[in-house]
């Protein structure tokens, strides 16, 4: 009996050493993740998303003693750069968005000359006012960096139709933005300042890009409607759409200006790359060689494509 009562007095010690075991390992438990427990604003979390993406692509060929014919030599580079910095807090939403781009041809035959030539800088700020739609503000830049020229036929002298700042379009623009994720934007402003600029005299002079003859900027002033959409049509194969259209309400409003540019890159691997742009700008104020030999001008459908495949690095 006696041992009885002493191993039912041992097994009751135990589990009571057990069970305060348990409550002492789970009490540490509980101070330790009250310790490394996040606060209510979670510091790690960061508003800004950055990132950027460099394209270079050179080809060059060599011909000697080819009976097909052909240039002895020809050289070409394409590079394009795009970065942007997107800010979300809240209601908050701010996108800034720089597209550069430049490319060089040099052949026996032509010699050197532009194949293209592009700034681009647009920033964009939005507060939600519904679920998806934002009161924005918008603000957009295009120019170029260097002198373009018109060659009429191989033995004309080059003519300067272009240059740095000349023209450059300059947009204010407060609307309404429906953006339900960042591959999707359309934006619309039923009022909207749009300034081109023609710094250059001698082009000022010739009342180039619609600018008044002499005068060196010309304000508009209308609606205006931008459609940007980036999707993934296929892995490692990206498209890219933007899609601007602008009416003066000053002038022939019924005239749409149109700057559509389309890009597809197909990723071949981490640093090689194929790259599809096709741009179209239509203007009616922009005057351009209907005819070179007859020398009619008249507004027409700009069109621009190139094709490359190259280096390629991700930031």
């Amino acid at each position: 009996m006696r041992k009885s009562i002493l191993t039912a007095i041992c097994v009751l010690l135990c589990f009571g050493m057990l069970h305060a075991q348990t409550d002492w390992m789970k009490k540490s438990r509980e101070e330790a993740s009250s310790k490394i427990k996040k606060d209510a604003i979670d510091t790690t979390h960061f508003p800004w998303k950055k990132g950027a993406i460099l394209n270079v692509n050179v080809n060059q060929g060599t011909l000697n003693n080819w009976a097909a014919g052909g240039d002895k030599f020809s050289f070409s580079l394409a590079s394009a750069f795009s970065a942007f910095a997107f800010y979300r807090n809240g209601k908050h939403n701010w996108d800034n968005v720089i597209d550069l781009a430049y490319g060089y041809v040099n052949t026996t035959s032509l010699g050197g000359r532009k194949s293209d030539d592009r700034i681009g800088l647009t920033s964009k700020y939005g507060y939600e006012i519904a679920k998806s739609l934002y009161l924005s503000a918008l603000v957009d830049y295009r120019s170029q960096f260097t002198n373009g020229y018109l060659y009429a036929s191989d033995t004309a002298k080059p003519q300067l139709v272009s240059r740095f700042m000349a023209p450059a379009y300059v947009l204010f623009s407060p609307g309404l933005d429906f953006k339900p994720n960042d591959q999707l934007s359309v934006f619309f402003s039923p009022v909207t300042a749009r300034y081109v600029i023609v710094m250059d005299d001698h082009l000022a002079a010739q009342g180039a890009f619609g600018v008044d003859t002499g005068k060196h900027v010309k304000s508009e002033f209308g609606a205006y409607f931008s459609f940007n959409w980036v999707s993934q049509i296929a892995k490692n194969i990206v498209y890219k759409t933007r899609c601007d259209l602008f009416s003066d309400y000053k002038h022939n409003p019924q005239n749409i200006d149109v700057f559509w540019t389309n890009t597809l890159n197909l990723q071949v691997n981490r640093h090689i790359s194929a790259n599809i742009s096709l741009d179209m700008i239509y203007d009616d104020d922009v005057k351009v060689f209907e005819n070179t030999k007859t020398g009619v001008m008249g507004p027409r459908l700009q069109i621009k494509e190139v094709i490359g495949v190259g280096f390629t690095a991700k930031f």
